[in-house]
């Protein structure tokens, strides 16, 4: 009797773990405030941009083989372009443009380290209020 309770429960868990998962935002655009910075130039200057969030369905496999590779997606850009923004405060031969990433589209898959931070903890920003913030450098 006790170990059927515990099963009843235990699905009883399961149901509501994979239930309240489904409710989390899959991934998307979303609008996103980000600072931009160059060196020559006085300040950061906050632009609106668009980029990818949210949460792609993955699974992890609980027995693990031997020289075998789990992959995990992650949501990304399915397609971006970039948009330039001039400083107007910027030091004598200082290149006053910059470029940063706007998404387009988005999409569950591998990470791409061109586009992504893949790294299992991304760095802090350091400057810019602690804030999100692309660095032009």
């Amino acid at each position: 009797r006790a170990s059927s309770s515990f099963l009843y429960e235990l699905q009883l868990v399961t149901f509501f773990l994979l239930a309240a998962a489904f409710q989390l935002p899959r991934c998307q655009l979303i609008n996103q405030t980000i600072s931009l910075e160059k060196r020559g130039c006085s300040r950061c200057h906050r632009v609106e941009t668009t980029i990818c969030s949210g949460h792609c369905t993955t699974k992890d496999p609980n027995r693990k083989i031997l020289f075998s590779k789990a992959y995990q997606h992650v949501c990304t850009y399915g397609e971006l372009y970039y948009k330039t923004f001039e400083f107007s405060d910027c030091l004598p031969g200082v290149d006053p443009v910059v470029t940063y990433p706007v998404a387009l589209r988005c999409h569950c898959g591998g990470c791409a380290m061109a586009t992504s931070d893949c790294t299992f903890e991304s760095l802090q920003p350091d400057i810019l209020h602690a804030s999100n913030y692309y660095s032009i450098k």
